[in-house]
């Protein structure tokens, strides 16, 4: 069976025409961004037109079709290809058989009955394949048994068998089906890997010349790493920084001797599934046919000619746009400036060259890197010293009785640096290092300052308390109204104790109020970041207290109506010194009518009293006549009880309508005075 596999794999080779030979083109350079994109970068040596091959893996097709560029001096692009998502299905699609009739010869004899086939050997038979039958017989020492298969063609002689494990050959008559065997072989043999495809960039020139080939696809981000050491003397200036990139090759390829650039930004980026087939929808149109007909209803009209006269003349049609050929050198020029490998070059050290870009710091390693498929890479990229002051760092929400020991770190620098954890280490007098925590860095350009807290300072102890005062400032009367200015203030008090033998510097961390001024300490030489002010006190040292104050100040503007406004309140704003004497005499004025108003409202509200208490003795009356005998001495003193009561009724009514108009005559000479006030 082997030898046969052996041979129809031969027939189907022999019949298919195998691709132009194909370069492969070798990985030169690798730019790795910190937003989780790789740049790959090949080149090939061609001579005259060629076909370079590249193989990707499945997952990247579609960042690799959206992102392929190709640099070519000397020549232009012909034109990428590469098999389709499901090469093998489509392989088959069009076949007269599948990819498991190729399970095994009997299979495939099976799938093609009717195929005419010649078997060669001591008994050589042509045919057309009618049966394949698989049989069990018992071997010489009638013990154990095998199994072959039995297969009948229908031959110029009538049906002749033969035994397809004693067959020497067999070869199908028809060259088409030779082919298509041939080509359904050659499919299963070019996809074993799943996961990868294979692309063929075809390059079009003349002469010998150099081909560039890169795309970006997505990779692992590079991660920065830093180690700080401080000196022992806690006044230095400046201290040793060592900054680390771990790389991680998961490309699926090797990378050797490549040229290695690490860049830190945060490019827009974008994924598209180009690889995919999509198909646009189009509406149905029903079959036309004879049907019964249904005349619309007629609604009138117009004349044409005024129909025309009233509509607005066509737009003249749209020039045709002609489409420009496309010349690779107009892209080259650019493109291959930008992206061109730096030149190659011995480094002092072993240290990436860092540059800063318009939005990303660029480190590029001065040798060649190799690094295996799936390994890891730590190397250097920065290691310089730079400005780092000492202090204590408060938050209180992150440690309300003791600050953290902190640095304050200067990007001097000619690039700006990743984020990345920093480990501090802290030298002695002796000479010995020892760890005393990390720190997180942000992204850090150059100029610019931070501050990096790395432990709990239980040297310094900070109690504090908040008080918050309010106080009139200013108030004028205009349009009816006592408009008034009002000063909040909040207090921060800080009751530091500082360390007994030693100097600190210290940065207290206050949250600032949206709206808010300060106004202690002075603004001046205060930082801002992120909603905080960063206020320093300095601490000279001994054992003892100082007290620091944070004030901030909202003015606060309000206004009261004084026609309708509360006379509390405005006895109060009448005493208030804050206001001059005029405004304060205008307050008392006012007081004086509201409470001429309220005296004439009193009167109405003891009328509305003593009619409401007269009302209900009537009720009582009524209830008690309904019950007593008539003409009896009770009835006709209830009687001439109501008689007398209907009489102050009419009294009290009289006292009412004289105090409504009391109470009008008091509103109105209040709204009078207050509107002349201004």
């Amino acid at each position: 069976m082997h030898h046969l596999l052996s041979l129809i794999a031969l027939l189907g080779l022999f019949a298919f025409p195998l691709s132009a030979y194909a370069q492969e083109l070798t990985l030169k350079r690798v730019m790795l961004s910190s937003g989780g994109l790789g740049y790959f970068e090949y080149e090939a040596t061609v001579d005259g037109d060629a076909t370079l091959k590249l193989t990707v893996s499945l997952e990247q097709v579609d960042d690799v079709l959206k992102s392929l560029v190709v640099y070519d001096d000397k020549g232009g692009v012909g034109g990428l290809s590469l098999p389709g998502r499901e090469p093998l299905a489509q392989a088959f699609k069009d076949l007269p058989f599948d990819q498991d009739s190729l399970a095994s010869p009997a299979d495939l004899l099976a799938t093609l009955k009717g195929a005419q086939v010649t078997v060669g050997g001591a008994r050589a038979i042509t045919g057309r394949i009618v049966s394949v039958q698989e049989e069990t017989v018992t071997l010489n020492d009638g013990k154990a048994t095998t199994k072959r298969t039995r297969v009948t063609l229908l031959t110029d002689r009538g049906l002749q068998q033969f035994i397809l494990e004693d067959a020497e050959n067999l070869q199908f008559a028809d060259a088409a089906l030779r082919e298509k065997v041939g080509n359904a072989l050659l499919a299963i043999q070019t996809n074993r890997a799943k996961d990868a495809r294979t692309l063929e960039l075809s390059a079009r020139g003349q002469g010998q010349r150099t081909v560039r080939v890169a795309y970006i696809v997505e990779v692992p981000v590079w991660k920065a790493s830093y180690r700080l050491t401080l000196p022992a003397d806690p006044a230095a200036a400046r201290s040793g920084l060592q900054g680390w990139a771990t790389v991680e090759n998961l490309s699926g390829q090797d990378w050797k001797d490549v040229d290695l650039t690490l860049v830190s930004g945060r490019p827009v980026a974008f994924r598209q599934a180009l690889y995919e087939a999509y198909y646009v929808k189009r509406p149905e149109v029903p079959i036309e046919v004879a049907g019964r007909l249904m005349p619309g209803v007629d609604r009138g009209g117009v004349d044409a000619q005024d129909r025309m006269k009233a509509a607005p003349p066509p737009p003249p049609p749209a020039p045709a746009t002609v489409p420009q050929p496309y010349r690779p050198q107009q892209e080259r020029g650019v493109a291959a400036e930008a992206m061109a490998p730096p030149p190659k070059g011995a480094a002092a050290a072993d240290q990436f060259e860092a540059t800063d870009a318009a939005t990303q710091v660029v480190f590029r390693f001065p040798r060649p890197v190799s690094v295996a498929n799936g390994r890891t890479l730590s190397i250097p990229i920065i290691d310089r010293q730079m400005p780092v002051q000492r202090l204590a760092l408060y938050q209180a929400e992150t440690a309300p009785r003791n600050p953290l020991a902190a640095i304050r770190i200067t990007n001097d620098g000619d690039s700006g640096l990743p984020a990345g954890l920093i480990t501090l280490y802290e030298r002695d007098k002796a000479g010995y290092v020892a760890y005393v925590g990390d720190a997180r860095l942000s992204g850090f350009p150059v100029g610019e300052t931070r501050l990096l807290a790395y432990a709990l300072d239980e040297k310094i102890v900070i109690e504090r308390d908040a008080a918050q005062t309010d106080r009139i400032a200013t108030g004028t009367i205009a349009q009816g109204a006592l408009k008034l200015s009002r000063v909040v203030r909040q207090t921060m008090t800080y009751r530091v104790k500082g360390p007994a033998k030693e100097p600190r510097q210290l940065v207290i961390v206050q949250r600032r109020l949206p709206g808010w001024t300060l106004v202690k300490p002075e603004p001046k030489g205060v930082e801002l970041s992120e909603g905080n002010y960063r206020i320093t006190f300095q601490l000279p040292g001994g054992d003892q207290t100082q007290t620091f104050e944070v004030v901030q100040e909202q003015t606060q503007q309000q206004e009261l109506r004084l026609v309708d406004g509360s006379a509390d309140q405005i006895r109060v704003y009448a005493q208030a010194r804050e206001f001059d004497a005029k405004t304060r005499e205008a307050l008392t004025r006012i007081l004086q009518l509201q409470a001429a108003v309220s005296d004439a409202q009193r009167k109405v509200t003891q009328a509305d009293g003593e009619r409401q208490q007269i009302v209900q003795e009537q009720a009582r009356l009524r209830d008690n006549l309904a019950r007593v005998p008539a003409n009896s001495d009770l009835q006709r003193r209830y009687l001439a009880t109501l008689d007398k009561q209907e009489t102050d009724l009419e009294a009290i009514a009289k006292r009412r309508i004289d105090a409504e108009k009391s109470v009008e005559l008091a509103r109105e000479a209040l709204r009078t005075y207050v509107a002349q006030l201004g």
